[in-house]
């Protein structure tokens, strides 16, 4: 039996999501990527917020939606990420405590307001994201705390927060306390924008201090600068132990040391929102693996997961994983 506090602890960017329904012509009248995220300011997002439909706010950010998601599976879930002491703040604490993930980082009483993304959500279920970053980006070496690393299994670090240098300050210090106390390191690129402006910096994140990888196609094509996937993969494949790449409805590839593991997509009857998809895929792929479980059974989480968080409106899970997990076997 593991002597681990925690399954997962995740470092990221402390965000409430504001959820709306979004024509394309709505993103093109405002200049809104389409499929991306984009990072603004605060009076750009103030002006977008003005103009959205009537949306629903949920505390969110990439790394907390996959705490919550390994709480849902039964696990044991922590998070450290930064959020001012106002009115999203609570929000964004409260929600999470609520989920079952452990939050008792301290909140900021200057600076920036809560982070906020705005997501819009076209008809064909593409989220575009409008990210204001807030206070989120003011997280420091400091806000890492060393017993929660060296008590969790794995510590799971978010690309989207690797933009301010105090936070890359703070993922390597998250690692090395993680490795030192025999544990594992997580990462996950987030978006093609991230690696973009990172390449070297993820390289070296990646081959010095990450243990599990987490990538779509778009991001693993950028990392290695290729058009082919599989080039891609299997230059990972010298520089991380065990990855899992995703790729929408064709499911995943899971890069197990030496192997190679192709894991079905699970169906849907309907795909009404991917916001959260590889952020939960994510969750049951930590849950599987800090609990000792092989390959497939990862990935087959990773895929449950996926497949219940677009089957609706949101990025956390409605139903219970654990009792969808156990379902299909997989638990």
């Amino acid at each position: 039996m593991s002597d681990a506090r925690f399954d997962v602890l995740g470092i990221g960017n402390a965000m409430v999501d504001v959820l709306a329904h979004s024509s394309d012509e709505f993103l093109a009248q405002n200049g809104i990527a389409k499929g991306a995220m984009s990072l603004i300011d605060a009076e750009r997002a103030t002006q977008l917020y003005a103009r959205m439909e009537p949306a629903v706010e949920i505390s969110g950010g990439s790394a907390a939606n996959t705490m919550v998601g390994v709480a849902g599976f039964g696990g044991r879930a922590a998070y450290i990420g930064k959020v001012k002491a106002d009115q999203l703040g609570e929000v964004f604490a409260h929600d999470i405590r609520a989920a079952g993930v452990a939050f008792d980082g301290e909140m900021a009483h200057e600076g920036e307001p809560t982070g906020r993304c705005l997501i819009l959500v076209t008809p064909d279920a593409q989220r575009s994201m409008n990210t204001f970053l807030g206070a989120s980006a003011t997280l420091t070496p400091a806000d890492v705390k060393g017993d929660d690393v060296a008590a969790s299994e794995i510590t799971y670090l978010e690309g989207y927060l690797f933009d301010p240098a105090p936070a890359r300050e703070a993922f390597y210090k998250a690692a090395g306390i993680a490795h030192v106390a025999g544990r594992k390191v997580a990462l996950t690129l987030s978006d093609p924008f991230c690696v973009d402006r990172y390449r070297d910096e993820f390289r070296h994140l990646i081959d010095t201090e990450v243990d599990i990888l987490f990538a779509n196609e778009a991001e693993l094509k950028s990392l290695y600068q290729t058009s082919s996937f599989d080039e891609g993969m299997q230059t990972l494949m010298r520089h991380c132990p065990v990855a899992a790449l995703t790729r929408s409805e064709h499911g995943s590839v899971v890069l197990w040391h030496d192997e190679v593991h192709v894991i079905s997509a699970k169906p849907v009857k309907k795909v009404v929102d991917t916001t959260g998809a590889g952020d939960s895929y994510a969750a049951g792929f930590l849950y599987g693996f800090a609990r000792g479980a092989d390959a497939q059974t990862c990935g087959h989480l990773g895929s449950l997961a996926a497949a219940e968080v677009i089957s609706h409106f949101g990025a956390r899970p409605e139903a219970d994983l654990k009792a969808l997990a156990g379902k299909a076997g997989l638990l």
